[in-house]
C-alpha cells in the first residue's frame, strides 16, 4: 500500500485498540489514558518499523532518536492526541499518523475512533458549505488569548473542543472555519492533522504566515493556524494587529 493508504489504515488500527481499551473497563482516569497511549503507540512503533523499515520515526510516547534528521522521510505519530477527553469518555479525542518528506506534511491520516470516522490526505472530502460569519474553534479548557483576541476582531463565533487533532478536524469537515492556536504544540500534535488539511484545500502555516516545518531537532511547534482559505488574510492580519 501507498504512504496515504498506510497512514489509514494504521490510524484507524490504533483507533480499534484504543476503543478496545477504554470498553474494556480495567482502567480508568489518567490510567486509561497512560494504557491506551502505550497500547496504540506499540501497535503504529512496530507497524512502521516492519513496513518503512528505512523511514525515520518521531512518536510522542518513544523516546526521540536524532537518528530521524538525516532522514528524508519521516513519520510523525501521536497514538493518543487528546488524553484527557480519551479518558473522560469524550468522543473529541484522535490518533495522528503521518509522513513528513524534506520537512512537509506530505501524507496522513487523523482517526477519530469514537466517531467511526478516519479523515485521509488521500481521500478529501467534498468541500463542506461555509456561513457567512466565521466560527473559531478553541481549547474547551484553555483557550489562547490570540485566539479570542482574533475572534473578537473578526466578530467570529467560538466553538470550543478536546483535542489539536479533532479541531482542526471540526474545519475539515466544516463544523469550524479557523483553528488558531498559539500556546505551543509539539510536531506530532499537528503534522498529520495539516497534512490532512492541506488535502482538503485549507490554510495552514505559523501565525506569522510562514511554512509548517517538520522533522527539526526541537519538536516544538510554537503556534499553527488552520482555516479556510478565504477566511486566511483576515486572520492574519488581525493576528498581526493584535500583536501590535
Amino acid at each position: 500500500m501507498n504512504d496515504a493508504e498506510l497512514a489509514a489504515h494504521l490510524a484507524a488500527d490504533a483507533g480499534r485498540i484504543l476503543m478496545e481499551v477504554r470498553a474494556s473497563g480495567r482502567h480508568h482516569g489518567k490510567e486509561l489514558g497512560r494504557a491506551g497511549d502505550a497500547e496504540a503507540n506499540a501497535v503504529l512503533v512496530k507497524a512502521l518499523r516492519e513496513l518503512r523499515p528505512d523511514d525515520g520515526l518521531l512518536s510522542e510516547e518513544e523516546k526521540d532518536s536524532a537518528a530521524r534528521l538525516s532522514k528524508s522521510r519521516v513519520w510523525i505519530v501521536d497514538p493518543l492526541d487528546g488524553t484527557r477527553e480519551y479518558a473522560e469518555e469524550r468522543d473529541d479525542w484522535a490518533v495522528h499518523v503521518a509522513l513528513a518528506v524534506d520537512g512537509v506534511a506530505d501524507a496522513g491520516a487523523v482517526a477519530m475512533p469514537a466517531l467511526g470516522l478516519v479523515l485521509r490526505s488521500d481521500r478529501p472530502l467534498a468541500p463542506p458549505s461555509r456561513p457567512s460569519r466565521p466560527r473559531m474553534i478553541v481549547s474547551r479548557t484553555r483557550p489562547a488569548a490570540e485566539a479570542l483576541d482574533v475572534a473578537d476582531a473578526l466578530g467570529a463565533e467560538i466553538v470550543t473542543m478536546g483535542s489539536a487533532g479533532a479541531k482542526a478536524m471540526a474545519v475539515v469537515r466544516g463544523e469550524a472555519d479557523i483553528y488558531l492556536h498559539s500556546g505551543g504544540q509539539h510536531q506530532w500534535d499537528n503534522c498529520a492533522p495539516v497534512a490532512v488539511a492541506q488535502a482538503h484545500g485549507l490554510h495552514c502555516s505559523r501565525l506569522d504566515g510562514s511554512p509548517l516545518i517538520y522533522n527539526r531537532p526541537d519538536t516544538l511547534m510554537p503556534d499553527l493556524l488552520i482555516c479556510s482559505a478565504e477566511w486566511a488574510s483576515a486572520t492574519l492580519d488581525a493576528l498581526a494587529t493584535a500583536r501590535g
